[in-house]
C-alpha cells in the first residue's frame, strides 16, 4: 500500500505540473517562429515533457543526490556547471550540468586544457550521461524539451546559414535526432541537417523512437568525444553563414 501510495502521488505531482505547463504554453507561451507539425507537437509535448521531467526528477533523486555528494568530493564546488545557451527563438537560458572538469589553471585554454581538466569519474560521468540529469530542471522550466536539437554555444548563433539556423525554431532537447545518429562522432553539418528534419517531423512515435535509441547509445557509449577531442571541436561556421532568428 505505500508503494503504491508513492506513485500515486509522484504521477498526481507530476501530472499537475505537466497540465499547468501545457495550459501556460497553449494560453501565453506560443511565439514561436515555427509552425507546429501537427497536434501532438501543437497541444501535448510541452506537457507531457514537464510530466516526465518532473516524475524524472522526484525519481531521480537518490541519484542526483549521490552525484552531487561524488561531484563535491572530488571536484569541489560547486557542484553545478551552468552556462548560457540559446534555446527557441534563440532565447538566451542558462542551461544545467554536472561538472566534470577540475577549475582551469592560468593561462589555460583549448581542447588540451579540456583533455587535462577532465578527471576519470568526469569521464564516467558523460560516458553515461548522467553528467546532463540536471538539464531535467531546465525542461521543467521551459527552457528545453526531452527530444529536440541539443543546445550549443550562443557563439555559435551568427555562424549559422540560413538552414542550420532553423534549428532554433523550436526548444532545445535533452536528447535529439542527431544524437542517436552519430552524436560527438559526426560532422557539424551533419548533425544540422538531422536537428532541422526533425524540427520538421515532430511526432509522438518520433519522439519516443528518440528516446528508446538514446538508451540504446548510452548503453553502448557510442559517439560520446568527437575525434581524439575529449569534446567536440568547436563549430567555426559553413557557407552562407550569418542569417540567425530574429530573438
Amino acid at each position: 500500500m505505500i508503494i503504491l501510495w508513492i506513485v500515486f502521488s509522484i504521477v498526481i505531482i507530476a501530472l499537475t505540473v505537466g497540465v499547468i505547463a501545457g495550459i501556460y504554453e497553449a494560453v501565453c507561451n506560443n511565439n514561436s517562429l515555427h509552425t507546429p507539425y501537427g497536434p501532438y507537437e501543437r497541444f501535448v509535448k510541452r506537457g507531457l515533457d514537464a510530466f516526465l521531467a518532473t516524475g524524472a526528477i522526484i525519481v531521480l533523486f537518490p541519484i542526483l543526490l549521490i552525484i552531487s555528494i561524488l561531484v563535491c568530493a572530488k571536484l569541489g564546488s560547486p557542484v553545478f556547471f551552468t552556462q548560457d545557451r540559446p534555446g527557441r527563438n534563440g532565447k538566451i537560458f542558462k542551461l544545467y550540468k554536472f561538472r566534470t572538469m577540475l577549475p582551469p589553471k592560468e593561462g589555460q585554454s583549448g581542447p588540451e586544457s579540456d583533455a587535462q581538466r577532465l578527471t576519470a569519474f568526469g569521464k564516467k560521468l558523460r560516458a553515461t550521461s548522467l553528467d546532463e540529469l540536471p538539464e531535467l530542471i531546465n525542461i521543467i522550466k521551459g527552457d528545453m524539451a526531452v527530444v529536440g536539437p541539443r543546445p550549443l554555444l550562443v557563439q555559435y548563433l551568427p555562424r549559422y546559414n540560413a538552414h542550420q539556423a532553423r534549428r532554433h525554431e523550436v526548444r532545445p532537447g535533452f536528447t535529439g535526432l542527431a544524437q542517436v545518429h552519430g552524436r560527438n562522432a559526426i560532422s557539424w553539418e551533419e548533425k544540422f541537417d538531422w536537428d532541422v528534419k526533425y524540427v520538421d517531423h515532430i511526432t509522438f512515435k518520433g519522439d519516443v523512437k528518440i528516446i528508446l535509441d538514446t538508451l540504446r547509445t548510452v548503453l553502448k557509449r557510442e559517439g560520446i568525444s568527437g575525434g581524439e577531442s575529449v569534446t567536440m571541436t568547436e563549430f567555426m561556421g559553413s557557407d552562407n553563414a550569418g542569417e540567425v532568428l530574429k530573438k
